[in-house]
């Protein structure tokens, strides 16, 4: 019999839950032991976690209203995770065509509700003896195009939001650790990431704290 997982027991709370990839990481971490609360915008568009993690916990929350955001802390607390998983793509159209209203949601739904959950569950994962941060980002921070101008700005911000957790974390102590998954596109490397964030607490906080863990497709055996 294999060693327990490390994450096993922990509380990690997966924001953007009902995505495909928010799936694959419940998954992931329910096998592995880990207890899931999971949260979403919409408890509805929830249910199909419990079909990968039977036990998790499910909760409704605007995640762009810090208060909605801060008083779900109150109730939840203590966790040992969070991943935010929350974002969405908008753009096209050369930069002309990076438009308010999509910069607006961008900046909603990843900036936004990044820096809600993390400055509400922030004492949380300063308090556990390994707590983790994951966001997922993408390689446009590096490459940006004119057509997705708005998209790599907004993911850059996100990546300097991160970038001081971690330099917080690691101010206060060694046992906490935030990580930016990076992709060109998450479709297809959902277990990529899962595997990923389950690893997390394989790791000492202080080998992972602020490091920037490029996602790829493994190449076929031959």
């Amino acid at each position: 019999m294999g060693a327990r997982p490390a994450v096993a027991g922990r509380t990690v709370l997966i924001a953007g839950a009902s995505s495909t990839a928010g799936l694959a990481v419940a998954a992931a971490l329910a096998d592995a032991g880990a207890r899931v609360v999971a949260v979403g915008s919409n408890l509805k568009r929830l249910q199909p976690v419990l079909a990968v993690a039977p036990e998790a916990a499910l909760y409704e929350c605007d995640l762009t209203d810090f208060a909605a955001v801060t008083a779900l802390a109150a109730q939840l607390s203590p966790i040992d995770g969070l991943i935010h998983l929350v974002g969405g793509w908008r753009g096209g159209g050369g930069l002309a065509g990076q438009s308010d209203e999509d910069w607006a949601f961008l900046h909603s739904h990843v900036v936004t509700t990044l820096r809600n959950t993390t400055r509400a569950f922030n004492a949380d994962l300063l308090a556990s003896s390994a707590g983790r941060l994951a966001i997922v980002s993408s390689v446009s921070v590096d490459q940006p195009s004119a057509g997705g101008a708005n998209y790599a700005t907004a993911k850059s911000a996100a990546e300097t939001w991160v970038c001081a957790v971690a330099a917080g974390f690691e101010k206060a102590g060694d046992t906490a650790a935030a990580v930016i998954f990076v992709v060109r596109s998450l479709d297809g490397l959902e277990i990529e990431l899962a595997t990923g964030v389950t690893s997390l607490w394989d790791e000492s906080a202080a080998s992972v704290n602020s490091s920037r863990v490029v996602l790829a497709r493994k190449a076929p055996a031959t």
